[in-house]
């Protein structure tokens, strides 16, 4: 196994981190460490609900096109044709972000703050850059 294969079969999925999350906290509890395990719990959460809500946006057919890498026309037509559940009206059509298909595309590494500057970031900011950049 090579070093990059080994390193992307590690890394968790965004919708995996919550659980992770518990499972280091429980281990944190083990040793004593309270508040940093009641930190990575209040993460986890906040995580799952920003997921949920995530996952609940629907999207215009033109927004849909934006964030999947297709077309509207074509997003339209696979809405017409019942491949993808319609999330608004006869006529207006809407896509859930949870039933959004992707276009393939090369991994992006996610950009994360300086060091110097992590301080600076808050724990939402951490966790909506997750969302939109991903981790693979």
């Amino acid at each position: 196994m090579n070093a990059k294969t080994g390193s992307k079969a590690r890394r968790a999925s965004v919708e995996g981190l919550p659980a992770n999350w518990r499972k280091q906290a429980k281990a944190l509890r083990r040793y004593g460490s309270e508040p940093p395990a009641v930190a990575l719990e209040r993460c986890a959460t906040e995580l799952e609900a920003t997921l949920i809500q995530r996952d609940e946006t629907t999207l215009s057919l033109v927004e849909a096109g934006r964030e999947s890498g297709y077309s509207a026309d074509h997003l339209g037509r696979l809405v017409r044709e019942g491949k993808i559940p319609n999330a608004g009206r006869p006529g207006a059509p809407r896509i859930a972000r949870v039933d959004l298909p992707r276009k393939a595309t090369a991994p992006v590494e996610p950009q994360l703050a300086e060091e110097t500057r992590r301080r600076d970031v808050s724990n939402v900011q951490i966790v909506q850059s997750i969302i939109e950049k991903g981790l693979e």
